[in-house]
């Protein structure tokens, strides 16, 4: 490696100093580093390019937003936990500074997941108009914005018509995001790497729930109703109007987030556990040696 970066959680206490304090240590191994604020994705964009490494200081939200700056590029995310859950994160404090040399010299192995890309069209400018662009790690949502009112959306799939939504909203969500909003309201699980697209209504009114796994080439479009307005959110993070009658068309995108992993891939299921508190300690099921260690660890009971 030649170039390592660091992103921290600018209202994390302490998420500056220990972002400094890794930069240190990577200062002392490659020829180039540097620190930005992971809010600031326009200074982080700008310092991507050649980035071997970025390491990302806080929580979930700080990893999906160093994602998103990093594409178009083959850098590779380290998280680093300061905050709650931590699903994508790797390392806590302590043992992202003991690690750090490790990783820089080569350890462990490349986690690749999906990511989705989204264009947004308005019905007013027609087929010459440049699309909005977004990429996204967890999920596009659209969702309602009325309180008390459910949106009228239609889902096409490939061009075919999948659904006619009366709901609160629809999520097109990868692997990564089956475990975010997906999951609450009832959405699957799956594998980190799959590449498949999962499509979950939200609280639909007066219909099934059922969430729909559909293959990775796979263009999803999502059409408003022409009296209808909606938000579209990227991540969770980032809102935006989509105008009455506007579509959204996802599909799966060309750059893929690629993921530092020190563990293998069954630990992915540990943590699933831990976060979903899953297991009690002194079940009878966790006698394997990876679940002991992962209840020392403090699951909660």
């Amino acid at each position: 490696m030649n170039k390592v970066g660091c992103c921290y959680h600018p209202k994390l206490a302490d998420s500056l100093r220990l972002a400094e304090e890794l930069r240190a240590v990577a200062a002392e191994r490659v020829a180039e580093t540097w620190i930005a604020p992971a809010w600031d994705e326009a200074t982080t964009r700008e310092h991507v390019p050649g980035t071997d490494l970025l390491i990302c200081v806080g929580g979930d939200g700080t990893v999906l937003r160093a994602a998103r700056a990093v594409v178009p590029h083959d850098t590779l995310l380290l998280g680093v936990n300061m905050g709650r859950l931590g699903f994508l994160t790797e390392l806590d404090a302590s043992a992202a500074l003991e690690r750090l040399p490790d990783i820089i010299a080569g350890a462990g192995r490349v986690e690749e997941r999906a990511m989705l890309h989204a264009e947004i069209r308005s019905p007013e400018k027609g087929d010459g108009e440049t699309p909005a662009r977004h990429d996204a790690l967890n999920d596009i949502v659209v969702g309602r914005v009325t309180l008390g009112r459910t949106l009228q959306v239609a889902v096409r799939v490939d061009g075919v018509p999948m659904a006619d939504f009366r709901a609160d909203g629809v999520i097109v969500a990868t692997a990564t995001g089956s475990t975010a909003y997906s999951l609450s309201v009832g959405g699957p699980i799956l594998p980190p790497e799959s590449k498949e697209i999962l499509i979950t209504p939200v609280a639909p009114h007066l219909a099934p729930h059922n969430p729909v796994l559909l293959p990775p080439a796979t263009k999803v479009e999502v059409q408003l109703a022409p009296s209808q307005q909606a938000t579209f959110s990227v991540d969770g993070e980032r809102d935006l109007d989509l105008a009455a009658g506007g579509s959204l068309r996802v599909t799966l995108s060309p750059h893929c987030a690629r993921f530092v992993r020190l563990g293998p891939p069954t630990q992915f299921y540990e943590r699933l556990a831990r976060r979903l508190n899953w297991l009690r300690q002194g079940d009878a099921f966790a006698s394997d040696t990876g679940v002991r260690s992962m209840l020392s660890e403090g699951a909660p009971a």
